[in-house]
């Protein structure tokens, strides 16, 4: 049948259109074209114009009485039963991507009628979210929220296929990353904490199932990143408190975690930092967690803010003055867990690297092989988290020493031809050119270096 008996779900349609809905839904009608086409004619209609005007004086009937009930909730008398809008939702599932449709859609994403259970059909919510994914409808921003916040699975689908566009792109440029999360509506939505928490479970599931694959990361910390900038120009009336967001972790290290990086003096990052490493050793060593659960929390929401991870080791390659802190951060970063006192050796040798890198800081020429030399016979490369670390130190050198810019480029593309850290160093240089980007500082030679690298990089891939 090409609509259902609206005589039965549109009591508020006219009583002669209702009758024609009826008699032109029914199967004897249907199996006879001609006879259809011909009754048609006779009202003085072609078919396309008939259905045309036929479903716009039906969407626009049951929107006007939804809306009205909307404004009568209290009226037992006048109210609309549940399964009445169950009815109209499982009528819209096959003209939905009808454009004539779309206020019938938005006002029923909209309506709640005082339910307490979910009163659409969970069919017309997943033919919604279908619909939406492949661009066959589109709807306002407010009724995409609302379908979100009553059905799970579709905030699940919008989060998930994100991720997996943003991954199938050949990630470049850290904008291009920003452009597609706004594009999303996400970011947006996500300023409701119900909304957030869950977007923020679905990309800590992605982590560890992707085992913290750097792109993954990388798109994590930049959706934060908009997050907080959304937050920041919210109007302070209509905001959440803060622990509504993280509510499994103390404040102060999440206030800490949250302030970005051009809302402080760069003479002051230093400080920042100590004070976040400081925070983070209390919580993880001094109150003994044991669980790998808890510990992933606390790891996640560090990582999720990795912008501060990278002043970090820049600040290092600057000559640090308290350097223990900060390699004690980025050991925590890449190895959260001391079983085996692995933690504990990553910073031993991360310790000794540095020591060595710092002899060469100043070094204005610096050959290849003696800074390979000096690094292979320090650490264990074995140890996948130690080499992580040290990469992670030794192109901040590159690209902030004076010895390291003539060595840079071959430095580079010895490490990504040799070990499998080529995505590692590809997306903290994407990192980094976005950072220097936003928050300035930073000498021309340096951002000359970094395009040309990033440049080499992408002709490899």
């Amino acid at each position: 049948m090409l609509y259902p008996n609206t005589s039965l779900h549109c009591p508020s349609v006219p009583f002669f259109q209702s009758l024609l809905c009826h008699l032109l839904s029914s199967s004897k009608w249907e199996r006879n074209e001609a006879e259809t086409s011909t009754f048609i004619s006779a009202l003085g209609y072609t078919s396309a114009d008939y259905y045309c005007h036929l479903v716009e004086n039906i969407v626009s009937s049951l929107v006007t009485e939804l809306r009205g009930n909307q404004f009568n909730e209290l009226n037992i008398q006048g109210r609309i039963s549940v399964s009445h809008v169950n009815a109209v939702s499982l009528f819209c599932i096959p003209l939905i991507t009808l454009p004539d449709l779309t206020p019938l859609l938005e006002t029923l994403l909209d309506y709640h009628g005082g339910a307490s259970k979910e009163i659409l059909s969970s069919e017309f919510l997943e033919a919604v979210n279908d619909a939406l994914l492949k661009k066959k409808i589109s709807l306002s921003e407010a009724a995409i929220f609302s379908l979100w916040h009553r059905h799970l699975p579709s905030l699940e689908s919008a989060t998930l296929n994100l991720l997996d566009q943003l991954i199938s792109l050949q990630i470049n440029s850290l904008e291009k990353v920003a452009c597609v999360i706004k594009d999303s509506l996400l970011i947006q939505a996500a300023s409701h904490p119900a909304i957030f928490r869950i977007v923020n479970e679905i990309f800590k599931n992605v982590l560890l199932e992707t085992d913290g694959a750097p792109e993954v990361m990388t798109i994590i910390q930049v959706f934060m990143q908009l997050f907080i900038q959304v937050q920041q120009n919210e109007n302070k009336q209509h905001k959440f408190p803060l622990k509504a967001y993280f509510p499994h972790h103390q404040q102060p290290l999440v206030i800490a975690l949250l302030r970005r990086p051009f809302e402080l003096p760069s003479t002051h990052w230093l400080q920042h930092l100590k004070h976040i490493s400081d925070m983070l050793k209390s919580i993880v060593e001094d109150t003994n967690i044991s669980s790998f659960a808890d510990l992933y929390e606390i790891w996640f929401l560090v990582a999720c803010f990795g912008e501060w991870l990278d002043i970090a080791a820049e600040q290092l390659m600057k000559g640090a003055v308290a350097p223990d802190a900060l390699l004690w951060l980025l050991a925590f970063y890449y190895c959260p867990e001391n079983e085996n006192q692995q933690r504990t050796q990553t910073m031993v040798e991360s310790r000794a690297v540095y020591s060595h890198l710092m002899m060469f800081y100043n070094r204005t020429v610096l050959s290849f092989g003696e800074l390979q030399a000096s690094v292979n016979n320090i650490a264990d490369t074995e140890q996948y988290h130690t080499q992580c670390l040290v990469t992670h130190l030794l192109t901040n050198f590159l690209l902030f020493s004076s010895g390291g810019h003539m060595i840079a480029q071959e430095f580079i593309s010895h490490i990504t031809e040799t070990t499998d850290m080529s995505k590692e160093v590809c997306t903290l240089l994407i990192r980094t050119a976005y950072r220097i980007k936003h928050n300035g500082g930073e000498n021309q030679r340096t951002v000359k270096l970094l395009n040309e690298l990033l440049q080499k990089l992408a002709l490899k891939v």
